[in-house]
């Protein structure tokens, strides 16, 4: 990364996450913290490997110290986000111009100032470095921006209006890399980098998320060697009981966070340390490693965020939390699947329920609310949720709806569906009855329950965009993610955007309004409380109440293509006090005390007055 893109003083502001200005650290007192929360964490991992785990602290503070100057003291937990906070995925060539002189990060730059900057808060661009394979989360460089897609200098551009997201692979990299052509040299330092085992060695017990062999043989100067590869073997995993793998990626981290990023997504990070004859995933070293880096980057960025990626069933997926010292957000995998069940099945059970499971999100703490991704639709996460029938319907609605099926290896030999590739706006084609004309309604309602859950929200861009599937991108790359990774001309997306029949212009339109009426509401704060309704099937519902309890609003979803009549009785409304549709833009007095829903419409009830900005003016 280029010098003159690092500040020499302080680190890269940035206006979305609250960021409160406090009397700083002296060095001293800095080291002090260092010492109590980073170098336990050091012992934990590494004493039991023989380590000398105070010269590692060493190092680590060495690396920490130039940044310690400009330390400012902890936010308190509500001041991280806010309502305001809605994130935007998306690959950095999802949009390309025709123009030979506009890097594709260029276009992106310029297509989110014209369209999004006064909708959302923040932007998560996948991986930006050059790459070997699986869309840029094989790197081959981790500090170099891929020249296909522009420079350090167009992020930075970036991240001056946006909150920048970036990933940290840390789980594997590049058969390409630098580091691996080491290992295969013999040379130091990649020839430590990297796991061995012995072929012989029973692994069926490690959980898988791919079919690949979990070792990929190599041939090296020392002969056929067989290293570790839990996603291709073209994806090599890192070996974090070597401790210098752990000092080159906090290296990389304080350059991200040099660079602008503000928030740090570890990346299957689940799978991060290894010990044969366990299911190599979960591991208490991995939890021990997430808490260390948190601490360590605390000290150096107090208001950086970090998110777990971890696609597994849900209970396991909560404990990335930790004891609110892991984490700062967790990815909400469980529910694009439940989602997408309950607009096939017509009926909100399955949601219910397991919103009713949720606990609130831990002090400091938020879930990270998505439907669509750069990604399939995880099929892990309905396990125990899902009856054998309504599995089956799923998948086989999403085969006619044009989507494929992934499947990962089982223990046992078998293989079972790992997740749906398909584009979120087709997944709404249609019930559990076939396609239907309810499309764009059905899709609307999905983002909303979505926007409107305790959390933070995050739209795909091809979910803006209401993009279609891409099966000529899948049939032509032989990867069945690509059909949901399609990449827009710019031309082509102007023309659709400004036709106001096309479906591109009908849902960014809609959603953008919905996101700006909802970044006004205290009652969405990523905090605030929640409670679920228990409405008749067809609806779902849930209660926030703002975090000084100013702001109540009730919002209820009609999951089904037909009218359903809502009693304002069931949800406790007193009829004499004034309630207000905010979607809807209108008065609920004298509705005779029951609401009718129109198929798939979503209502935001509250106690406020009717509100002032313009975000409603095109309110139907």
């Amino acid at each position: 990364m280029p010098r003159s893109l690092r500040p020499s003083a302080t680190f890269v502001h940035l206006h979305l996450f609250s960021f409160v200005t406090l009397p700083t650290l002296s060095a001293d007192t800095a080291q002090d913290r260092f010492q109590q929360k980073v170098q336990p964490l050091i012992d934990n991992i590494y004493k039991p490997l023989g380590i000398d785990v105070d010269a590692l602290g060493d190092r680590l503070y060495a690396l920490l110290e130039p940044y310690l100057d400009d330390t400012v003291s902890d936010l308190s937990p509500l001041e991280r986000w806010s309502q305001e906070d809605i994130l935007l995925i998306t690959y950095g060539d999802s949009i390309q111009s025709n123009s030979a002189d506009q890097a594709p990060l260029q276009t992106l730059h310029s297509f989110l100032s014209e369209y999004l900057e006064d909708v959302l808060s923040g932007v998560h661009i996948l991986p930006f470095f050059p790459y070997s394979s699986d869309d840029g989360f094989s790197i081959i460089d981790y500090l170099q921006i891929n020249p296909e897609l522009g420079t350090w200098d167009d992020i930075a551009l970036i991240a001056q209006k946006f909150d920048l997201m970036t990933d940290v692979v840390l789980n594997h990299v590049s058969s390409q890399s630098d580091w691996f052509q080491q290992f295969k040299r013999g040379e130091k330092p990649g020839c430590d980098y990297f796991l061995v085992v012995d072929p012989e060695k029973d692994v069926s017990g490690v959980v898988r998320p791919r079919n690949s062999s979990l070792l990929c043989p190599v041939e090296t100067t020392e002969g056929t060697k067989h290293v570790w590869a839990t996603f291709s073997h073209d994806q090599i995993d890192l070996n974090f009981a070597n401790p210098d793998v752990l000092v080159e990626f906090l290296k990389i981290i304080l350059s991200y966070l040099e660079a602008g990023a503000k928030i740090l997504r570890l990346d299957a990070v689940g799978y991060l340390w290894k010990t044969l004859g366990t299911p190599c995933i979960h591991l208490r070293q991995t939890h021990l490693l997430i808490r260390l880096i948190r601490e360590a980057i605390a000290l150096a960025r107090p208001d950086a965020i970090i998110i777990s990626e971890t696609n597994v069933p849900n209970v396991e997926n909560l404990s990335y939390f930790g004891q609110h010292n892991e984490a700062h957000l967790i990815y909400n995998f469980s529910l694009p699947p439940l989602l997408v069940n309950a607009m096939l099945q017509e009926r909100s059970d399955h949601l219910k329920t397991w919103m009713m499971s949720m606990p609130p999100a831990p002090k400091g703490c938020a879930y990270f609310n998505f439907t669509a991704s750069h990604d399939g639709i995880g099929m892990r996460p309905t396990e125990g949720l899902l009856g054998e029938g309504e599995y089956d319907t799923f998948l086989s609605c999403m085969r006619q709806f044009g989507g494929e099926i992934s499947m990962r290896a089982k223990s046992d030999g078998t293989s079972s569906p790992y997740e749906v590739n398909i584009s979120w706006f087709d997944a709404m084609k249609g019930t559990a009855n076939g396609e239907d004309e309810w499309q764009i309604p059905r899709f609307i309602c999905s983002q909303t329950v979505m926007m409107s859950l305790e959390g933070i929200p995050a739209f795909y861009i091809h979910s803006l965009l209401a993009t279609p599937n891409d099966r000529e991108g899948m049939e032509r790359s032989g990867r069945n993610r690509s059909i949901n990774r399609y990449q827009w001309g710019l031309e082509a997306l102007t023309d659709a955007l400004n036709d106001p029949g096309s479906n591109q212009s009908a849902v960014l339109k809609e959603l953008s309004r919905l996101i700006k009426l909802r970044r006004q509401q205290p009652a969405f704060h990523p905090n605030a409380t929640q409670y679920t309704l228990r409405l008749k099937p067809a609806l779902f519902g849930f209660w926030r109440q703002s975090i000084d309890r100013e702001q109540s609003i009730f919002s209820i979803h009609n999951l089904t293509p037909r009218e359903q009549t809502l009693k304002l009785q069931d949800i406790n409304l007193i009829e004499t006090e004034s309630w207000f549709d905010l979607i809807g833009n209108r008065s609920l007095v004298e509705r005779k005390g029951k609401i009718t829903l129109s198929p798939y419409q979503s209502v935001w009830i509250t106690n406020w007055s009717a509100p002032t900005s313009e975000a409603v003016s095109d309110a139907a």
